[in-house]
């Protein structure tokens, strides 16, 4: 298999397919384009994420903490403490894991969440620093907003703009190969992408609102996102190519790398389906988080299509394969 997440059709077929459902207080489980669990504790539901780091080399830690933030907000829900695992390769050096540390340690107070374990190993099965977080959070029980819950109808909203954990990431940790095409002050501003990663803003006001389904958008980029709610949900989904806030940085580096914006990891977006997505937009733009409308919900669950006026695009959006990213990593 390639570098990236197992396809979702592997994942169906050898991981999801042996998972027996035995409790009857779990109450979200495992699913395609679903990346959180929920425990029902009486009037409030636990909310649980897992994800690893292996796609950068600087700001490990930081990147750490806000994707397994980021997926509990896709629930509608704060985070509220984080468990963090770090396999550090023979040989890495005391300031190398004190300098994760403090980025794991100042992201996460950033994020008001507390750090409430982990493990910490030396390892020869890894030749990079490997982190893996734990996120939790809890939430009312009726209030757990997940990926499958999009309706025919709804709009489907994108917060920011395509492509920032990429463009940052890129700009980081693959400086010299897009240097001779940006500016000094371009390079600066790719750069501090990585200052925009989270999404924990608009997830708990999206959730507040009435948000349908939520999902944040990591590997895959928008159209994987996309595919995946729109299967997760049993609907169908239109998104309209013209209407995706792309950055200009981050057009110029894609240009430059021969790299599609829209299968680019971009953590950092939020996308969100919910019935009044115009008043949602301008809810958003009130608490200063940009939002775009950018398609609708359908009811043919055979309907994953993208189009644009402007280039005369009509095709069908195919389920996510291994990001962008790993073009050029």
């Amino acid at each position: 298999m390639d570098a990236g997440k197992v396809p979702n059709e592997v994942l169906d077929k050898i991981v999801l397919s042996k998972l027996n459902k035995i409790r009857k207080d779990i109450i979200l489980r495992p699913g395609i384009g679903e990346d959180c669990a929920a425990i029902d504790f009486g009037d409030y539901a636990c909310i649980l994420s897992t994800d690893p780091i292996t796609g950068a080399a600087n700001d490990i830690g930081q990147l750490s903490v806000h994707i397994s933030c980021n997926d509990i907000a896709s629930c509608g829900v704060a985070p509220l403490g984080l468990m963090v695992t770090i396999l550090c390769p023979v040989g890495t050096s005391e300031a190398e894991l004190g300098k994760v540390m403090d980025q794991i340690s100042e992201t996460a107070a950033g994020l008001n969440v507390e750090i409430i374990g982990g493990h910490t190993e030396v390892t020869s099965a890894v030749n990079k620093i490997v982190i893996s977080s734990t996120c939790i959070g809890k939430a009312p029980k009726n209030r757990v907003v997940s990926s499958r819950g999009a309706k025919p109808g709804d709009s489907v909203i994108i917060t920011k703009s395509a492509g920032l954990e990429g463009t940052a990431i890129i700009a980081n940790d693959l400086e010299h190969r897009i240097s001779d095409k940006l500016s000094g002050e371009q390079l600066a501003r790719a750069k501090s992408f990585m200052a925009s990663i989270s999404v924990v803003n608009e997830g708990v006001i999206a959730g507040e609102f009435g948000a349908t389904a939520m999902h944040d958008i990591t590997e895959g980029g928008v159209l994987g996102a996309a595919w995946e709610v729109a299967e997760a949900s049993g609907t169908g989904i239109i998104i309209d190519k013209d209407k995706i806030p792309v950055d200009e940085v981050t057009a110029l580096i894609c240009e430059s790398l021969e790299l599609d914006v829209l299968k680019l990891i971009s953590s950092g977006c939020m996308l969100i389906t919910c019935k009044q997505g115009e008043e949602l937009c301008r809810t958003l733009e009130n608490n200063n988080i940009k939002a775009t409308i950018i398609g609708s919900i359908t009811a043919d669950k055979n309907e994953k299509i993208l189009i644009s006026k402007k280039e005369g695009l009509l095709k069908v959006i195919e389920p996510p394969g291994a990001d962008e990213l790993y073009k050029v990593i």
